[in-house]
């Protein structure tokens, strides 16, 4: 058998290891123990379970939340000759069948799957049959309701572990604080003492991390200007809203700064081309929402700038880490506009309706499923007194359905279904007021990291739970 830093050069083409990768594949397959794996974007977590995978007699599952991500990691390991494959909607059920059989039958390694899959009970027959040696969860965060990007299927993970025989298990995020640490542990049906948590800090001395207080569009735009004037490289501005965004757009484009669009409303394919374009360096500068980010591994991007509040620190923290993965000097630039936080507040507001809310739209689609379906999402919007344009909680409360299993198909398809009851967590409103408050206190992080005197790179280890890191010398509070 090959010793791990041979396999290293042999798949991945590298010849050393960076930080803890080493200790966290050996303790894998030497060891045969668990992991938690906290590192920051860009810091090379995904070897941690690809080469042990390799390694391994078995197969790997790796559960991953999004699409576009699992499918631009198995595009990157099929161009390096890893027998990978994923498995989620968008796959035909030709498709589902033979990459499953691959995988039984030991010629698939690697096999993305997102959580929901554990719903289809063909799925889970035919994976009972596989020799599995060990489970990967990715984006772990997704496994916590105080995470910021909450999957309720990613709360089975102990069952899904149970079905596969407990495998050795291995979980990785970027940013997860001290409590979503603890419920990961503990949703994975694990204690502390069984798993080892591996973490890098905010281990990444290149970024600049600089906050701008803005009063109005002048300022924000002078304050833009500035970076586009002085980093030429490629680089990201980050917006909360799509309007605002299309806006901001108008006055870069007319200054003649060469720029591209990306944001969820846009087509599919649009999205691919612009993507596929910044990759490539046909384009330089790229206007976003935070849609805008996952799979985009490109080392050379000179300048995050944060242009509206973002809503929480972990996500902050998840887009600057797209800067200078190539190690070269990079510039994060958060830009503070007060009346951005009542964005953010009027967001959180409409991001979590109370549950009598939740309560009226499923009794609604119970007594009105073919209205609904046939008419559409503003037949509902309707029907709930729609006044405000920013109100998006018929969204919301759709997607959550979605997310508990309590509907399979959508209202753009026209085929929604009901296929499961209100859950606890959304019809309790303690538990939701809760949830509120925890959004609200995300929001409240971001605010104090403007307002710190003390330095940024402090702050954020403070806030992720790595107390005792030294001031960075390079952040706008230290110098």
């Amino acid at each position: 058998m090959i010793t791990p830093i041979e396999g290293l050069t042999k798949y991945f083409g590298h010849t050393s290891f960076r930080g803890k990768q080493e200790k966290i594949i050996n303790r894998l397959l030497t060891e045969k123990k668990h992991c938690l794996v906290l590192m920051p974007t860009g810091a090379g977590k995904s070897i941690c379970y690809q080469l042990p995978a390799l390694m391994f007699d078995g197969g790997t599952i790796v559960i991953s939340p999004l699409i576009a991500l699992m499918q631009d990691q198995v595009d990157t390991l099929k161009k390096k000759n890893i027998p990978a494959e994923f498995i989620n909607s968008t796959v035909t059920p030709q498709q589902r069948k033979e990459r499953l059989k691959k995988f039984v039958d030991g010629k698939v390694k690697l096999l993305y799957v997102t959580p929901e899959r554990f719903r289809k009970q063909e799925f889970i027959d035919a994976i009972k049959t596989a020799q599995v040696s060990m489970l990967a969860v990715d984006e772990a965060h997704c496994i916590s309701e105080w995470g910021h990007d909450f999957r309720p299927d990613y709360s089975r993970i102990a069952e899904f572990r149970e079905l596969l025989n407990n495998p050795l298990t291995i979980a990785l995020t970027a940013t997860a604080t001290p409590d979503v640490q603890k419920d990961i542990i503990s949703k994975l049906g694990l204690t502390k003492d069984e798993i080892k948590i591996f973490h890098e800090g905010i281990e990444r001395p290149n970024l600049r991390l600089e906050t701008t207080d803005v009063y109005d569009e002048k300022e924000t735009l002078n304050a833009i200007y500035k970076v586009l004037d002085k980093y030429k490289g490629p680089g990201i501005i980050y917006f909360a809203l799509i309007k605002k965004l299309e806006y901001y757009s108008q006055i870069l484009g007319d200054k003649g700064y060469k720029h591209g669009i990306y944001h969820g409303k846009l087509e599919p394919q649009q999205r691919k081309r612009i993507q596929r374009e910044f990759l490539s360096g046909k384009e330089n500068l790229i206007l976003a929402t935070n849609a805008f980010g996952m799979g985009i591994d490109k080392p050379d991007i000179r300048f995050v700038i944060h242009a509206e509040v973002p809503s929480s620190m972990e996500s902050y923290y998840q887009e600057i880490g797209r800067a200078g993965r190539d190690g070269e000097d990079s510039l994060c630039m958060l830009l503070y506009n007060q009346q951005d936080l009542y964005t953010q507040m009027e967001f959180i507001k409409w991001a979590n309706p109370d549950a009598n809310y939740y309560h009226r739209i499923f009794d609604l689609l119970k007594t009105n499923l073919e209205s609904a379906n046939s008419m559409g999402i503003d037949y509902l919007r309707e029907q709930m007194s729609f006044k405000d344009k920013s109100d998006f909680r018929v969204e919301t409360v759709l997607a959550m359905l979605d997310r508990y299993g309590v509907t399979e198909g959508t209202i753009e398809n026209k085929n929604l279904v009901i296929t499961g009851e209100l859950p606890h967590e959304l019809s309790d409103d303690t538990h939701l007021k809760e949830k509120l408050m925890n959004d609200n206190k995300k929001l409240l992080s971001v605010v104090n990291y403007f307002k710190s005197i003390t330095c940024r790179r402090v702050f954020i280890s403070d806030y992720f739970g790595f107390p005792g890191e030294l001031p960075c010398g390079n952040c706008d509070a230290c110098n």
